[in-house]
C-alpha cells in the first residue's frame, strides 16, 4: 500500500536543514582555493555568487509556493516542458546529489585524519581500506536516520545545528583578532585579474559551497504551510550563508601572517590544505584547532544526512515523472518516507566513494552538474507564467521577464568558469542521455505529451549545450584562448539569452501538473491534476 507524505516540518526546521545544507565541507575547504585564484579579491567571488544565488532564489520561491512538490526541482521542468526535458535533468541531479553526499563523508574522513592518521594514505588525500571503511559506516548511518521517517531526520539535524553554525562564527571573531591589512595590499588587491574571480567562483569551491537551496525545495511536500513557509526559508538562507562567507574568506586571508605571502598567493591552497585548522595550529591556537576538527565531522556528516534525504524525494520525484522505474515512486506507508528510493540513493552514494576520490577532485564537476539542475527553474518559471497561468502564486517574482532570463545567464557564466575539461564530458553525457532516450521511445512515457512534442520541447537545450561546449573551447578557461576576456561573457550571455527565449516558445501549450498525496490536505488548485488530454497529438 502506497503511503503519504507528513506535513511536520516548520519554518526554523526548514531554514536549519537550508543552512545546514549550504554549511557542510565546502566552508571548510574552499577559502584557501579561492584566496589561491583570486588573492585578496577572494571575497568578490564571494559576493557575486551570492548575488547568483539570491536570483536564483527568489525563482524557487515562486515555484516551491505555488507548486510544493516532493522532490519539485526535476517535476518542474516536466509540468513546463514534458517527460523529455524532465529526464535529462533528472539524471544530471541525481549523479550530482549522490555524489555530493560521497563528498561530505569524504570530507568527514580528511578532517578525521587529524586525529586518526591511519584513514589516509600518507602523502595523499585518498582512503585507507580503514578509512573506505568509516566512510561507508557514515552513510550507513544516514540511511537509518532516514529510515523511520522525517521527523526523526529533523530531530538530528537540529540537534546538531548549534555546533555546525557556532564554530565558523567563533572563528571569524578569533581571526579578525589576528588580522593584518597589509595581506590585502602587499601583491595587489586582485594579483590574478578578473579570470581569477571568476574561476574562483566554480573551481574554487565558491558556488559548490551556495548550493544548499535544493534540500528546501525537495522537501515541500512535508513543510508546514509550505506557501508561506519555503519563501522565507530560501531568502533567509541565502542572506545568512552570505554574510557569513564573506566574513570567513576575509578573516582567513588577514590571518595568515605576513612573511608567508612572500611568494605571493598562488601556493597558499597547499600551505592550508585544511585552512582553518592550518591556520589555528600556526596562530598557536591549539584549541581551535581541534574545535575545527570537531566540526568539521560534524558540519560535512550533518550535510551528507541532509543530501540523503534531499536525494531519496529527487529519485522519488524521477519516478513520479514516469521516467524511471515506477518502484521508486513508492511511499511507506507507515514512516511517510519512499524507502526503496532512499535505498538506492544509499547504494550511489557508497558507488562514488569507490575511486577513491579526494575533495577537491569532485568538487568541480559536482558545481557544475548542481548548477545545471539549478539553471532550469528559470525557464520552467516563465514557462509556467504562461502555460500554468491558474495556479496560485502566493509569492510572485516581479519582473519575472528579466529576472529569469537573468538568472539563466548567471547559470550559464558558472557553467563556463569550470572550465573546458568539465564542461565537455558534462554536456557530452548529456547529448548521450538524449540519444538513449531517442532509442527507447517506444518505452517512454507518451500519455500526456507525444514524442514529437517533447523532442520539440527539447530542441533549446540541446542548443545552449552544443553552444556552451563551443565557446567553453575557444575560450579561456582551459580551451584554446581564441576568446578572451570580454568577448568570451559576451558569447556566452549571447547564446544562454537565445537558448532562453527559444526555451519559452517550445514550452507545452498546456502544463501537466501532478500532485503528492499528503496527508490531512485537500487538493484545492485548479490544475492540481495532470492535464486529461494528450498534448501535441
Amino acid at each position: 500500500m502506497n503511503g503519504k507524505f507528513k506535513r511536520e516540518i516548520s519554518l526554523l526546521d526548514l531554514f536549519l536543514i537550508g543552512l545546514g545544507a549550504i554549511f557542510g565541507s565546502a566552508w571548510l575547504f574552499a577559502v584557501s582555493n579561492v584566496a589561491s585564484m583570486a588573492g585578496p579579491a577572494g571575497w568578490i567571488s564571494w559576493l557575486i555568487g551570492g548575488l547568483i544565488i539570491l536570483v536564483l532564489g527568489f525563482v524557487y520561491a515562486e515555484l516551491g509556493s505555488s507548486l510544493p512538490r516532493a522532490g519539485g526541482i526535476i517535476r518542474y521542468p516536466v509540468y513546463s516542458h514534458g517527460p523529455l526535458v524532465g529526464y535529462m535533468i533528472s539524471f544530471i541531479t541525481i549523479i550530482a546529489y549522490t555524489s555530493l553526499i560521497a563528498l561530505e563523508v569524504v570530507a568527514v574522513r580528511q578532517y578525521a585524519t587529524f586525529w586518526w592518521p591511519s584513514l589516509t594514505i600518507e602523502g595523499s588525500d585518498s582512503p585507507t581500506l580503514l578509512g573506505w571503511f568509516v566512510q561507508f559506516l557514515l552513510l550507513a548511518a544516514f540511511f537509518f536516520l532516514n529510515y523511520g521517517g522525517v521527523k526523526a531526520f529533523v530531530k538530528f539535524n537540529t540537534s546538531i545545528s548549534f555546533i555546525k553554525y557556532m564554530v565558523p562564527i567563533l572563528i571569524i571573531v578569533i581571526l579578525f583578532m589576528h588580522f593584518n591589512e597589509a595581506n590585502f595590499t602587499i601583491h595587489g588587491f586582485a594579483p590574478f585579474g578578473a579570470s581569477g574571480i571568476q574561476s574562483a567562483i566554480s573551481a574554487g569551491g565558491v558556488i559548490f559551497a551556495y548550493l544548499g537551496l535544493h534540500p528546501i525545495v525537495a522537501a515541500a511536500s512535508e513543510v508546514k504551510n509550505p506557501k508561506k513557509t519555503i519563501p522565507a526559508a530560501l531568502i533567509l538562507t541565502i542572506i545568512a550563508s552570505t554574510v557569513i562567507y564573506l566574513l570567513l574568506q576575509v578573516s582567513f586571508m588577514g590571518s595568515i601572517p605576513t612573511s608567508m605571502l612572500t611568494n605571493g598567493w598562488g601556493d597558499i591552497h597547499e600551505e592550508f590544505s585544511l585552512p582553518f585548522k592550518d591556520i589555528a595550529i600556526i596562530l598557536g591556537l591549539g584549541w581551535l584547532a581541534n574545535l575545527v576538527a570537531v566540526d568539521a565531522i560534524i558540519s560535512p556528516g550533518g550535510n551528507g544526512n541532509i543530501f540523503m534525504s534531499t536525494t531519496s524525494r529527487l529519485m522519488y520525484a524521477w519516478a513520479k515523472n514516469g521516467t524511471f522505474f515506477k518502484k521508486f515512486a513508492a511511499i511507506n506507508n507507515k514512516t511517510g518516507v519512499p524507502q526503496a528510493s532512499l535505498f538506492l540513493t544509499f547504494i550511489m552514494s557508497v558507488f562514488w566513494t569507490l575511486p577513491f576520490p579526494s575533495w577537491n577532485t569532485l568538487v568541480n564537476v559536482c558545481s557544475v552538474a548542481l548548477i545545471l539542475s539549478y539553471a532550469i527553474a528559470p525557464v520552467s518559471a516563465a514557462a509556467l507564467r504562461k502555460n500554468a497561468k491558474d495556479v496560485e502564486r502566493p509569492y510572485r517574482v516581479r519582473g519575472m521577464k528579466i529576472v529569469a532570463p537573468l538568472a539563466f545567464i548567471f547559470a550559464a557564466f558558472i557553467v563556463y568558469w569550470a572550465g573546458w575539461q568539465t564542461v565537455s564530458w558534462i554536456l557530452g553525457v548529456q547529448f548521450l542521455m538524449f540519444l538513449f532516450y531517442w532509442l527507447a521511445k517506444k518505452r517512454v512515457p507518451v500519455q500526456n505529451v507525444s514524442f514529437k512534442q517533447q523532442v520539440k520541447s527539447v530542441w533549446w537545450m540541446l542548443a545552449f549545450y552544443l553552444g556552451m561546449m563551443i565557446v567553453s573551447y575557444l575560450g579561456s578557461f582551459g580551451g584554446i584562448g581564441f576568446l578572451r576576456y570580454p568577448f568570451d561573457l559576451v558569447s556566452v550571455g549571447v547564446v544562454a539569452l537565445l537558448s532562453f527565449i527559444w526555451s519559452q516558445y517550445t514550452a507545452l501549450p498546456e502544463a501537466i501538473i501532478d500532485y503528492d498525496e499528503v496527508e490531512e490536505e485537500a487538493i484545492s488548485n485548479p490544475i492540481s491534476k495532470i492535464a486529461g488530454r494528450k498534448i501535441g497529438s
